[in-house]
């Protein structure tokens, strides 16, 4: 009951929000197309596999599994719903999938609807996404329900004395395949453990694939040729600027790749005013502007994953805001990150600081020194490297032992 009373009190807000706000429209605009959406892309003769993600983060973490579904078993069609105007409206054309909608919010009446045109024969729910009443019809109709590279921590609602009601939504999971062995053990204080496997985080898989993938930029290899060193920041937000630019200016034997996470052309102006090196902006650039540019401005979308390969530092921005941003995304190339304080919550930073291929920097000086530091030894700054290129490497292959599981699963329905 007070479940299904927050759920309303949710979709109010963001309705009363929606004049305002543009995510929240977005988010309303969304929601009333989704059933327009299932009613004339689901074909009621087709057998589908569902995945769910939140936002974008989690998208990526589920791509892998949806993309090896598309190799081994074409004979499921893929429905991808989200919950986040910033997952749906960046993937809503991903390719990989038959159907793209929004989840519509977890109301009886909307449940019933979003079963009446779709019959999944199994279900993928990435990462912290644990709806009560949409996991309960799967129950109902047998399907299977799998929480995949889900992580727990104790200060979760799961594990309060308040939320222990909540927490009968975990009850109804299938199986569970969780990052670590504290997520685990967390569930088993819940009495869920049969049905829990320890596998990674299948985002690892994903950043290996994009490596893997990763395309040669022409103007930025000639760039890379002309430099003593290359410094790469990513997703960079105002206050990381504000130190790599401070840097940079001061260090003449420093070439830098900038790829903010805003690339408006305000935000772009701001870069540039900052810097009193030549800088050129990355559509603007040709072989002349290149040979004598010091700085790389990244503005536009889809490149930092192949950019980072030109690194021999990488800074990923976010750390003096809301969160870090994709630490594997720039590891995988075996190269050391720096990152800003906040990075308390995301497991991989952490496990990178603690073994030595993330730095963590909350000030100028910090930031200064670590550079410094990683410019001035060769053989430091390629073992550091090296640890991070490995942490990448040996905790990838989720995607693998999640397949390898239900792969008994798989082979029965392709049967029937």
């Amino acid at each position: 009951m007070i479940y299904s009373l927050a759920i309303y009190l949710y979709m109010l807000i963001v309705i009363l929000l929606a004049p305002f706000h543009e995510k929240a429209r977005l988010m309303v605009k969304g929601h009333i197309n989704t059933f327009r959406i299932l009613r004339r892309r689901i074909d009621r003769n087709a057998r589908y596999v569902w995945f769910h993600a939140a936002s974008l983060g989690e998208f990526e973490q589920g791509r892998p599994l949806m993309e090896r579904f598309r190799r081994e078993h074409p004979e499921y069609r893929i429905l991808l719903t989200f919950f986040s105007p910033s997952g749906y409206e960046v993937r809503k054309n991903y390719d990989g999938a038959d159907v793209v909608c929004y989840l519509p919010f977890d109301t009886i009446g909307n449940v019933i609807s979003f079963f009446r045109y779709v019959r999944p024969e199994m279900a993928f729910f990435i990462k912290y996404e644990f709806w009560t009443n949409f996991i309960r019809a799967c129950r109902h109709y047998h399907i299977p329900v799998y929480s995949v590279s889900s992580i727990f921590r104790s200060d979760k609602i799961f594990f309060r004395w308040y939320g222990r009601g909540y927490a009968g939504v975990l009850r109804m999971v299938d199986h569970f395949f969780v990052q670590d062995q504290e997520s685990a053990r967390l569930l088993a204080t819940l009495g869920i453990s049969r049905n829990v496997t320890v596998v990674g985080d299948t985002r690892f898989d994903r950043v290996m694939d994009i490596q893997r993938a990763a395309r040669r930029l022409p103007e930025l290899d000639s760039f890379r040729q002309s430099a003593g060193y290359v410094f790469i920041a990513g997703s960079s937000w105002p206050p990381d600027e504000e130190l790599i630019m401070n840097y940079f200016n001061a260090h003449p034997g420093m070439k830098l790749i900038l790829a903010p996470h805003v690339i408006d052309d305000r935000h772009l102006r701001q870069i540039e005013q900052r810097t009193s090196r030549p800088c050129v902006r990355y559509t603007r650039a040709d072989k002349s502007r290149l040979a004598q540019a010091d700085c790389v401005i990244i503005d536009c979308f889809g490149l930092l994953s192949s950019i980072y390969r030109y690194a021999d530092i990488a800074y990923v921005g976010g750390g003096f805001g809301a969160g870090i941003h994709n630490v594997p995304e720039a590891a995988v190339y075996g190269i050391p990150v720096i990152i800003g304080p906040n990075n308390k919550g995301f497991k991989e930073a952490q496990d990178l600081l603690g073994l030595g291929g993330c730095f963590e920097i909350s000030s100028q000086a910090e930031f200064n020194h670590a550079v410094d530091t990683l410019v001035s030894d060769e053989g430091m700054r390629k073992a550091r490297g090296q640890i991070s290129g490995d942490y990448i490497s040996h905790n990838a292959g989720a995607a693998d032992m999640i397949f390898g599981m239900i792969g008994q699963r798989l082979a029965g329905r392709a049967v029937q």
